[in-house]
C-alpha cells in the first residue's frame, strides 16, 4: 500500500521560500512519475508541478519559474522548492501520482500560509 506524507509547510511572509518534501512508502520511486498539487480554501484540488522517472519536469503557469521541483529516488522523496512566494500560493500542498497515472490514496498534505 502507497504512502504519502507530505511536509515542511508553514507560515512565510511573501517575498519568501520555502521547501516542500514527500516521503513515499510502500513503492520504488524510480519507477513512477509523481506531482505535487495545492488546495486553496473554497477552491478545487489544482495541478502545481510534476516529475518524470527521467527527470522531465512540468509546472503550472502560475508557478512556472518560481517553484522547482526535485526528486532524490534513493530517499524515496519529492520535493518542491518555492521561491518568491505570494499570498495567492497560500494552499494545502499534497503530492501524487500525476492525474493521468490515477492517483494513490492522498495523504494529509501540509499547510503553506504566505502572510504577512
Amino acid at each position: 500500500q502507497v504512502q504519502l506524507a507530505e511536509s515542511g509547510g508553514g507560515l512565510v511572509r511573501p517575498g519568501g521560500s520555502l521547501t516542500l518534501s514527500c516521503v513515499v512508502s510502500g513503492i520504488d520511486l524510480r519507477m513512477y512519475g509523481m506531482a505535487w498539487y495545492r488546495q486553496a480554501p473554497g477552491k478545487q484540488r489544482e495541478w502545481v508541478a510534476e516529475t518524470l522517472p527521467r527527470g522531465t519536469t512540468d509546472y503550472a503557469g502560475s508557478v512556472k519559474g518560481r517553484f522547482r521541483i526535485f526528486r532524490d529516488d534513493a530517499e524515496n522523496t519529492v520535493y518542491l522548492a518555492m521561491n518568491r512566494l505570494t499570498p495567492e500560493d497560500t494552499a494545502v500542498y499534497y503530492c501524487n501520482r500525476p492525474q493521468v497515472a490515477g492517483t494513490w490514496t492522498w495523504g494529509q498534505g501540509t499547510q503553506v500560509t504566505v502572510s504577512a
